[in-house]
């Protein structure tokens, strides 16, 4: 019997592992010395998803008094070093090896991230899971990022997939995912990811 689906294609931060936290403390960290709050759950219900070079400029908009967002911007460089020296070790699920395997035999899977290569392919390597995709799509790939649909496109042009299903977290990302043309599976937290998908496609 043919498989459903030809291809999977994850989001990364909040599907493949629990990273949005470690995001989030790294822009409190960097952006504290500014006099920037944030607070955990708007970030959570406005951000996430959102391309860090699109999410800052509204952060500066929304400060009282608002912020030249060009001055939040040049932190980017300590966040980036901030996240990457957490995923040296980074938190991904005992069990998503043998997911991966899995469901390797019949499909063709991809990361489909708004991060920076450099926030998600060391933490793929990190973790010993690179291999099992045939591409990654970060956010310099494309010039539209979540929610149009460039990046799952991208990706599934990549993998030669007609048919793929979507794997995500995020309004933006589902949006994508959809307007792309592609059935979505909606992960309301990483933990759950190999459960559903597992029912969803085998």
């Amino acid at each position: 019997m043919m498989p459903r689906f030809d291809a999977i294609l994850f989001d990364f931060d909040g599907v493949l592992i629990d990273s949005e936290p470690l995001h989030y403390a790294c822009w409190v960290e960097v952006l504290a010395p500014l006099g920037v709050k944030l607070e955990w759950n708007y970030y959570r219900d406005h951000y996430l998803g959102v391309a860090d070079r699109e999410m800052i400029p509204r952060i500066a908009a929304q400060t009282d008094p608002p912020l030249d967002w060009t001055a939040l911007w040049a932190q980017y460089p300590s966040k980036r070093n901030c996240l990457r020296k957490r995923l040296e070790h980074p938190p991904f699920l005992p069990e998503l090896s043998r997911l991966l395997e899995d469901l390797r035999q019949n499909h063709k899977l991809a990361v489909v991230s708004t991060s920076v290569r450099v926030e998600v392919e060391p933490a793929l390597e990190a973790g010993q899971i690179r291999s099992y995709f045939e591409a990654v799509v970060t956010g310099e790939n494309t010039e539209k990022h979540k929610p149009a649909p460039d990046p799952y496109l991208l990706a599934a042009r990549m993998v030669g997939a007609r048919n793929p299903l979507v794997v995500e977290d995020s309004e933006p990302g589902i949006a994508s995912g959809r307007a792309a043309g592609f059935e979505v599976l909606f992960i309301p937290n990483a933990a759950r990811m190999p459960a559903l998908v597992r029912q969803r496609v085998m």
